[in-house]
């Protein structure tokens, strides 16, 4: 009987989920929190991280009991039963099939920049079929080797940035002044809100970490590591990046391209061109990671019996879930080729609430004195009893003030689609889920 192979160190599972934080977001984002908060922008990054950070640090109590693929839908299965949790799991694969849609697109966007036919029909829809084929058989060939790639692009999508910060930083900035940094008034309210909520969303995506921990060698242990500096990771940068364009840019609230235009300023046009590449760089190190993530969230609903058994198929060859590999790689071909990945996007952002909340929800409901025995003792112990996890909910559930309709409405109707799908999978005559889940 194949199984997943145990492959991932800490720093793997730290690269997948530093690459799938940093994608696109990054070269477009101090721009539209300089228009709302002005120099308050990098002091917010910093602020929202350390926030971020309760939730990180629930993920990491929570997946410290699990070594099992699939993160917190394995989490909320064990504290809430089958119907919470596939509504998680299917969230969590909706918000990585929709992100990678929507992520190769921006990458066909910025290979443009060298190739003005790209982002126009015929090539358009080619070079999408061609990245999301050549990313899927990457995956199907092994975890040791999609681990390999995702390492190597998530330094390709590092080393840009840092050069950038080192540069700007330390010859740029100086030479401009600090009058550029003084923070000044508040912001009103209403723009300090739309900021945070534009940076809950960009600093996203540490969530996937767990999810392969049924292909790390030592989850229990690496899992709440990897959490940790992802989010410690992105927040640092971030800032840095925040403080560079502010030094740097007079005008960065009306730029469209405020990296690009940075280190055009910095550097001239080879600087413009460094960053442009690592746009391509970051944007193809984030779809690597949705569809490693995203098959993996897919395979373990199949797994834990609540998928037909075709989805939790294992390549006797490569070790791989080559089933939902495909799957996941198929549906982002269609939504990225079609255009109809925005509609999903627009839900996408609830549906990251709905994990976080589950997740730290089922964090709580795990110390409870009726799982003792029932689930493993967690490895990392968070301090302040129920405290941190509160305060994550808390913070979790803000975003909804801010979501508009459109994102409310199309979460609503993604959960309504996965609620369908588990009635269709609970049929008389259908395999019927575990009563448990593994954990060992």
């Amino acid at each position: 009987m194949p199984h997943l192979r145990r492959e991932l160190g800490r720093w793997d599972l730290t690269a997948i989920g530093v690459n799938q934080v940093v994608g696109g977001a990054v070269f477009a984002m101090p721009a539209v929190l300089a228009a709302s908060v002005g120099a308050w922008s990098a002091l917010l990054v910093v602020a929202v991280g350390l926030a971020s950070m309760l939730i990180a640090l629930t993920f990491a109590e929570v997946g410290s009991r699990f070594d099992a693929t699939g993160g917190p839908y394995l989490y909320t299965r064990a504290a809430f039963g089958r119907f919470l949790a596939f509504e998680v799991g299917w969230m969590q694969w909706f918000t990585r099939v929709a992100s990678w849609a929507a992520v190769i697109n921006v990458l066909v966007v910025s290979l443009g920049f060298y190739w003005p036919a790209v982002p126009t029909d015929p090539w358009r829809s080619i070079v999408i079929s061609a990245l999301i084929v050549a990313l899927a058989v990457i995956n199907i060939l092994g975890i040791r080797q999609s681990a390999w790639v995702v390492n190597s692009l998530t330094v390709g999508k590092l080393l840009p940035l840092l050069l950038f910060i080192v540069v700007g930083g330390a010859v740029a900035a100086p030479m401009i002044g600090p009058a550029s940094l003084r923070a000044g008034p508040a912001p009103p309210l209403a723009e300090l809100s739309k900021s945070v909520l534009l940076l809950i969303f960009g600093l996203g995506g540490y969530e996937v970490v767990p999810i392969p921990a049924g292909e790390s060698r030592n989850p229990l242990r690496d899992v709440p590591f990897a959490l940790i500096m992802t989010l410690t990771i992105v927040t640092v940068l971030y800032a840095l990046i925040q403080l560079v364009c502010l030094a740097t840019l007079p005008d960065l609230a009306a730029s469209k391209t405020p990296l690009i235009d940075a280190a055009a300023r910095i550097a001239g046009a080879s600087g413009a061109a460094v960053i442009t590449l690592g746009a391509v760089v970051s944007t193809t190190g984030n779809n690597m990671g949705q569809v490693l993530t995203g098959s993996r969230a897919l395979f373990a609903l199949a797994e834990q019996g609540d998928l037909p058994r075709p989805f939790a198929i294992i390549s006797r060859r490569y070790n791989t879930p080559v089933v939902t590999i495909i799957v996941t790689a198929g549906v982002a071909l269609i939504l990225a080729t079609t255009g109809s990945f925005a509609i999903m996007a627009t839900a996408s952002a609830i549906s990251r609430l709905f994990v976080s909340v589950g997740t730290c929800a089922a964090a709580l409901r795990l110390r409870a004195p009726a799982f003792a025995g029932r689930v493993p003792e967690p490895r990392f112990r968070l301090p302040l009893g129920p405290s941190i996890p509160v305060a994550a909910i808390l913070f979790a559930s803000a975003i909804l003030f801010g979501a508009t309709r459109a994102q409310l409405t199309g979460g609503a109707a993604a959960l309504g689609a996965g609620a369908v799908l588990f009635l269709i999978a609970a049929l008389p005559g259908r395999r019927p889920g575990r009563a448990g889940v593994s954990f060992r």
